[in-house]
């Protein structure tokens, strides 16, 4: 039991620890008088402490107020302080680039991946031995298959049918692990289910992707003593990073989360590439850019893959409409003396690739070549096909 400290009159204090009535609440210290002697008799009975005054009214609501966390800020004000101390836009002078539009790239059914049916807010896709069933909200017709193809499913994702929404999964057929193998152009790597309906792979990039290494290899052959070097942001699972790899490029590959890099690593064992020269960064992607900028770090191909809205790991905030424009300006900046192609694919926003294109144009004036722009499509298997759209893109391509 603790013994109640006194202050004897005229005592100094003990410095850092305020006395008596100092104490926040009002609490006294001080010691208590002792009672008047028993009347009739001489022995006095034993000092008893007495108890605190009640606070003031007022007391409690200071020491709360002084005591009450701060208040969380929302995710608008969180990003308005991300970008407080950022310095403004910069556009570049010089003509645009010469524009094309709308140029539509499709993915065809193949041997890695298939879109064998959508409609009902639903698709049905092959992934290698596998299919599987998840929401769509582009799918707004009605189905074309037999009910019996899609309740065959050797997957089904169940939950949110938002496009960040998370469910889990459900396997009417058998347990299913969590990963299976894949192969994308003859690179093995591995499909994964997850929370948030998504399985590694985002099968329209791969127009990006055969874009990209066709670029690499050109470029290789006519120059062997320059290195390609690719930046890959938002670099997801690493799939676009290891196909440049393949194809002769040195590779950034940039990415806010720590299991996405771990995936992507795990991917380039398997596809027996974890000695090409590619280099994993666990980082918030304009946190980075910034700093290559200064470092006058330069690449010949740029990809930006970005989501709507993301968290980095030091809980920066990334909204693409807010950010985007001064992303763009880092990566104008970051084009080599000779750059190859800077790429930028947008999901799930209310915008048009006109728009897409307008903002790429600005931060290309002077560079030549031309941008494109349009959107990325599946074609469905099978007679009757029809065309799913999956996301806007536009980029800048050299001469």
């Amino acid at each position: 039991m603790t013994k109640n400290r006194t202050t004897r009159p005229g005592a100094p204090k003990r410095p850092g620890r305020p006395a008596g009535g100092d104490r926040p609440g009002g609490f006294q210290s001080k010691r208590p008088p002792k009672r008047a002697e028993a009347q009739g008799g001489s022995e006095r009975e034993p000092a008893r402490e007495r108890r605190p005054a009640r606070p003031a009214p007022d007391a409690f609501a200071r020491t709360a107020e002084d005591a009450a966390p701060a208040p969380r800020l929302s995710t608008d004000e969180l990003g308005r302080e991300n970008r407080r101390d950022r310095p403004a836009v910069e556009w570049p002078a010089g003509d645009r680039p010469a524009f094309r539009a709308p140029v539509i790239l499709t993915v065809e059914p193949g041997a890695d991946y298939a879109l064998l049916d959508s409609g009902d807010g639903e698709k049905l896709e092959r992934y290698g031995p596998l299919t599987i069933r998840r929401p769509e909200n582009q799918a707004i017709w009605p189905r074309r298959t037999q009910a019996a193809d899609w309740d065959g499913a050797d997957a089904v994702f169940t939950g949110d049918t938002d496009e960040e929404g998370t469910g889990r999964w459900r396997f009417p057929r058998e347990a299913l692990g969590e990963t299976w193998p894949m192969r994308q152009d003859g690179l093995a790597y591995l499909g994964r289910f997850t929370s948030f309906r998504h399985v590694g792979v985002f099968p329209e990039q791969a127009v990006h992707w055969r874009f990209m290494t066709d670029r690499i290899e050109a470029s290789l052959r006519d120059d062997a003593a320059r290195p390609v070097r690719v930046l890959n942001l938002f670099g997801y699972t690493g799939l676009a990073s290891l196909l440049a790899a393949r194809a002769g490029a040195e590779v950034t590959h940039v990415d806010a989360s720590k299991r996405a890099i771990g995936w992507a690593r795990e991917n380039a064992e398997l596809a027996g590439l974890s000695t090409k020269p590619v280099r994993w960064i666990c980082e918030d992607a304009v946190r980075y850019a910034e700093r290559e900028v200064k470092r006058g770090t330069r690449y010949d191909i740029v990809l930006l893959d970005p989501p709507k809205f993301g968290r980095g790991p030091k809980g920066e905030v990334w909204q693409i409409f807010e950010d985007l424009p001064y992303l763009l300006m880092l990566m104008r900046q970051l084009l080599s003396e000779r750059p190859l192609a800077l790429v930028l694919t947008a999901y799930s926003i209310r915008s048009s690739f006109y728009s897409l294109a307008a903002l790429m144009g600005e931060q290309c004036r002077g560079l030549g070549g031309a941008i494109e722009s349009g959107e990325l499509v599946i074609r469905e298997a099978g007679e009757d096909a029809r065309l799913l759209s999956t996301s806007l893109f536009s980029r800048w391509v050299s001469a």
